[in-house]
């Protein structure tokens, strides 16, 4: 074949299997069905998801530091409402503060928010806290609880939990279960005067009465009167026919000078602190201004206030004592603040400084849990406020976990009685040094700090429960 010839042959079989394909890639073109396309559902709003978006709305209009919330938070991220609330936290910054200065806002479910409010605890009773390592002590007992009923009282020696007598601080895991987290257990105590008591608690319900002790002392020529007061929670009539009864036992012993005992006092409700400042301020101060609260742009109109002086009583102090630590919180250190203008205000300690908390806030209920984010912020009548570090103690001590409340060696009570009775903080403490402060090692704080994570610290103004109804608006 001629290579003409054989050119048309391949021109040919080209133009033929280009039909070919052609019409196969028509073929197919025309047989070959798309797949549908479908948008799927979005997915589906739970209630879960619905309450957190709620959570921060409520947020976005009362939280102190709401300008500050940035649009893109998104509150569905997170697992529940109290992780919600403690999130907002890092948006809280203030001038003068390297740090957000919010570590508050919370949520919590409305059954166990109302028992913490009203002082219905259901537990043993008794809080603990390690003097040194190995040495665990009974810190504080309710009086109406399976402890108090017991007649365990603070200093006593916890030996033994269960059987176990490791009361290390390396074991503080365990020894929290067995006594904050357990409805039965088997205590074995050392007591003051070297016996031995075995004790077996299980978990009540009972209503707190948070003046632990009440007592008048003459040292010195001077009428001291002291009153240890745990809580600004509980019931408010049994706590202001308390409050009544101690100063008017006071007042008819002429006392000289008060110390009171906050050392452990997280706070509470504001209008206890109101009706506590009138019975320790001077008749002076009757009717001047006690404290404001103030609230963010949006509802400062609506609910910025100010508290006068209501003199309770007739005692008339020109200053006064105060036993504080870096539990000593919120409304304790209201009260503090609140006096200062007023008063010449000495702090006794086992810390540097109280624990910081200028800040309150109040529940919004959203489905069974109320969210509670910072919305006030409180300033005395000087406008002093902001004291996010706390107060700082004149005298530092050691905090006396082996004697009971009220013991004049106690090493708290004793260093203000010492001031009292001689004008100074200074002079030996005992032959032997137990009461002079010692810095816990490291091991010991953490303990400590695990023992102490869950007690409240906070500042309650019931007065604004209609704010949930303005919000809805």
């Amino acid at each position: 074949m001629s290579l003409n010839n054989n050119r048309w042959v391949w021109a040919s079989l080209l133009g033929l299997f280009l039909v070919t394909a052609c019409k196969k890639e028509k073929a197919e073109e025309d047989t070959t069905t798309p797949p549908p396309t479908t948008t799927p559902p979005p997915p589906a709003v739970t209630l879960a998801d619905r309450q957190k978006d709620t959570a921060f709305l409520y947020a976005r209009e009362i939280y102190l530091w709401n300008e500050q919330l940035p649009s893109s938070f998104n509150p569905r991220a997170y697992a529940d409402l109290n992780e919600v609330m403690t999130q907002i936290r890092q948006f809280s910054k203030e001038p003068g503060f390297n740090q957000a200065v919010d570590r508050w806002s919370f949520a919590v479910k409305q059954q166990e928010w109302d028992n913490i409010s009203s002082g219905i605890a259901g537990d043993f009773g008794l809080t603990i806290f390690f003097k040194e390592d190995g040495d665990l002590r009974v810190r504080s007992v309710e009086p109406a609880s399976p402890a108090g009923k017991a007649g365990i009282r603070r200093g006593w020696r916890i030996t033994g939990l269960n059987g176990s007598t490791n009361m290390k601080v390396a074991n503080a895991n365990a020894i929290v279960n067995a006594v904050y987290q357990s409805t039965n257990t088997a205590f074995t105590f050392s007591k003051p005067d070297g016996s031995e008591a075995n004790i077996n608690l299980s978990v009540a319900e009972y209503q707190e009465r948070p003046v632990y002790l009440d007592s008048v002392y003459t040292v010195g020529g001077k009428k001291i009167g002291y009153m240890v007061f745990n809580s600004f929670l509980g019931n408010q009539e049994q706590i202001f026919t308390d409050f009544q009864r101690v100063f008017s036992r006071f007042t008819a012993a002429q006392v000289n000078d008060v110390v009171l005992d906050l050392r452990y006092n997280g706070g509470g409700y504001v209008s206890y602190q109101n009706k506590l400042a009138g019975y320790l301020l001077p008749p002076s101060a009757n009717g001047s201004v006690l404290m404001k609260q103030e609230y963010n742009k949006l509802y400062s109109k609506e609910f910025n206030d100010t508290t006068y002086v209501k003199k309770e009583g007739s005692l008339n102090l020109p200053r006064l004592f105060v036993i504080v630590s870096n539990n000593t919180a919120s409304a304790s250190e209201l009260l503090i603040n609140n006096l200062k203008p007023y008063m010449d205000v000495k702090l006794v300690g086992f810390s540097d400084a109280t624990y910081g908390k200028p800040v309150g806030y109040f529940p919004i209920g959203i489905g069974d849990w109320y969210i509670l984010p910072v919305s006030s912020r409180s300033t005395n009548k000087l406008g002093s406020g902001n004291y996010f570090n706390g107060f700082a103690v004149d005298s530092k001590v050691a905090d006396g976990l082996d004697k009971d409340w009220g013991d004049l060696d106690e090493s708290c009570l004793k260093q203000a009685v010492r001031y009292i009775t001689t004008g100074s903080f200074n002079g030996r403490m005992d032959g032997r040094g137990k009461d002079q402060y010692v810095a816990p090692s490291p091991q010991l704080k953490a303990a400590n700090t695990l023992i102490a994570k869950d007690e409240f610290r906070g500042m309650i103004d019931p007065r604004k429960g209609d704010m949930h109804l303005l919000l809805d608006k």
